[in-house]
């Protein structure tokens, strides 16, 4: 069911959200296959990723041995698939030290040598949001436009839904008639109560929204904030004003402010998080859209440069393609044969 505060746009007779999420049931339901687990979609959803650096990872380790021919073509490929010079320099002096204390000389040895050293740096960012501390807890979401922020909210509430929480959607970015719409036909979908006005203060809407979540016992609210670019600062700083305004009804909350990437944009990711978390202070990161052309080592990059957690990582269209991240699996799906 819907529920708005003031003036709606009501929902358009073509949903705005992705097609693939709207068709997800039906064709499981013609298909008659069990569906994939999460593992085996993110395996699958980061083939691409793996073709690029997969196979040329092979043909560096197929000589079996750490000299500096392999030293000098491995931090070619690390670096063009955006894992950047800190995470580079430190992969490639964990992987001399284990060659020295492992005695390394097989193609498959160096490999799971490497593959364990990424999965160190990765490691520290595995931490899964807990929503039962606070109730309702609020989510304060933001994002460039086009990382795919809006569809995110739409997944995170399935998601949370899925684990028998009650959840309201807050659609802030009112300067994007399409980002509003897109966000009641996501709501539609999932049975969530979205608080939207057609125009108007952002903060306004959030603040009307965990009021409301307030008085019918919602565990979870989802905040959409409107796309900006971090060099747009007069628009960075109307983001920190809706932080403000939110801790004026919750004086403890956003519980969790959440920076979406898009895995595609490459090292630039590092200037978003480093922008954002300066206007809002990001507790955590949603990396969407591996399963593109994403050559995944941005994701090192972070973790060496500006940690911090990675609580949701993406890898497709459909309504839950989008879960928590496990470092261990990532890691395992980028090194598949």
């Amino acid at each position: 069911m819907f529920s708005f505060l003031k003036k709606t746009t009501p929902p358009p007779a073509t949903p705005a959200a992705p097609s693939a999420a709207s068709t997800e049931a039906s064709t499981e339901a013609n298909s008659g296959e069990p569906k994939a687990s999460w593992r085996e979609r993110l395996f699958q959803g980061l083939a691409r990723t793996r073709a690029q650096w997969g196979g040329k990872l092979k043909s560096v380790f197929a000589r079996g041995k750490v000299d500096d021919e392999l030293l000098e073509e491995l931090e070619t490929l690390l670096l063009t698939s955006d894992v950047g010079i800190e995470a580079t320099t430190h992969l490639l002096d964990e992987l001399k030290k284990a060659a020295k204390r492992d005695k390394l000389d097989t193609p498959q040895a160096i490999q799971d040598a490497l593959a364990n050293a990424l999965h160190a740096i990765l490691q520290p960012l595995e931490k899964p949001l807990d929503v039962s501390t606070h109730s309702p807890y609020v989510i304060m979401i933001a994002g460039i436009n086009g990382a795919g922020k809006t569809t995110s909210i739409g997944k995170l509430a399935k998601y949370f839904q899925s684990q028998g929480k009650r959840v309201l959607l807050a659609a802030g970015d009112t300067f994007r008639a399409a980002a509003r719409e897109q966000l009641q036909t996501w709501g539609e979908r999932n049975n969530v109560t979205v608080i939207a006005q057609e125009s108007g203060d952002p903060a306004a809407v959030i603040y009307d929204a965990i009021a409301a979540a307030k008085a019918r016992g919602i565990d979870v609210v989802l905040a959409d904030t409107a796309g900006r670019l971090p060099t747009q600062l007069h628009l960075m700083d109307e983001i920190a004003k809706v932080r403000r305004v939110i801790q004026k009804i919750e004086p403890e909350g956003p519980h969790e402010t959440l920076l979406v990437l898009d895995a595609n944009i490459g090292q630039n990711a590092l200037a978003q998080v480093k922008a954002f978390d300066k206007a809002i202070s990001v507790t955590g990161l949603v990396v969407t859209k591996l399963d593109g052309t994403a050559k995944g080592g941005v994701v090192a990059a972070i973790a060496r440069q500006c940690p911090k957690p990675i609580r949701f990582i993406g890898v497709g269209e459909q309504i839950d393609d989008l879960r928590p991240f496990v470092a261990r699996d990532f890691v395992d799906a980028l090194f598949a044969q």
